[in-house]
């Protein structure tokens, strides 16, 4: 046998300069299970904004509120479980998660407290109104959402008019409870706007009623004029929008609205209804 030959001094060089390196940083891989995805699988890609999961989660929630149209069926972000993320630089991100929800109005303890929804959402680049398609479970029961419905909807139509109301939480953050109705359907009519104007980069929050006004109608809907105050998280804008929304239990919500901020017209403003928009599953609902 051939003795070995000695490494030459350009292969031994590469060597030790190769063990001297660190490793490549590899992007963590978030867990992923869910079962009726089609997307084909691909690495995550470098350059999301910082709290993408959590900012898509809010999303999506903000188009089920709108979309179940119920002040009874109102949820809220409890905590991201998993999902992934990927961008298309030509296109835009899209997002693949699971998270668990909380009832807007925890008042309700005969019942399950946290739901889990599993979503889809894609935001465009630099563009507001993402696409998405979004499951939900443990839900209020069909029955007990519709009492609600119509319970708040009494209130609604007993409230004295014009009412007389700044605003809604007061200056001390409270809520007086037989405005919380108000306070309800002002956040079921935001949920659409937070959506529309939502991008991967900005996420927005109801924070306050700045004033209400009810209007009259021919017909049985409820019919209002809002005045909302939203926060916008990464800028720390406050915004005022308002907001005009028709409701009647069990139909489509609609909604128009303005917001005074300096952007183009077509971002600033929007009109729609639950039933124009794409199908949203609703488990148990």
């Amino acid at each position: 046998m051939q003795p070995r030959r000695p490494l030459s001094p350009v292969l031994l060089l590469w060597l030790l300069l190769s063990l001297a390196l660190p490793a490549a940083a590899v992007a963590p891989v978030v867990p992923w299970d869910w079962e009726h995805t089609d997307v084909p699988p691909r690495p995550p890609a470098a350059g999301l904004p910082r709290g993408i999961l959590q900012l898509a989660a809010r999303a999506a929630l903000h188009y089920f509120n709108f979309r179940a149209g119920s002040p009874s069926a109102l949820r809220v972000l409890a905590a991201v479980q998993e999902g992934r993320a990927w961008v298309d630089p030509q296109e835009g991100c899209e997002v693949n998660l699971v998270f668990s929800t909380e009832r807007y109005n925890p008042e309700e303890e005969d019942e399950e407290h946290l739901g889990k929804c599993s979503a889809r959402v894609f935001f465009k680049n630099q563009k507001p109104k993402p696409a998405i398609n979004v499951t939900c479970m443990g839900l209020t029961e069909k029955m007990k959402r519709q009492a609600r419905d119509y319970l708040l909807y009494k209130q609604l139509k007993q409230l004295k008019n014009p009412l007389d109301v700044i605003r809604i939480p007061d200056s001390h953050g409270q809520i007086d409870p037989s405005l919380r109705p108000l306070w309800d359907l002002a956040f079921l009519g935001s949920s659409y706007v937070m959506w529309e104007k939502t991008t991967q980069f900005l996420n927005y929050y109801l924070i306050q009623i700045s004033s209400v006004k009810q209007l009259k109608t021919n017909d049985d809907g409820i019919d209002f004029d809002f005045t909302v105050l939203l926060h916008e998280f990464s800028t720390q804008e406050i915004i005022p929008c308002r907001i005009h929304l028709f409701w009647y239990p069990g139909k489509p919500l609609k909604v128009q609205y303005h917001c005074q901020e300096l952007q183009s017209p077509e971002e600033a403003s929007g009109t729609d209804e639950a039933s124009a928009m794409a199908p949203t599953e609703l488990s148990n609902f």
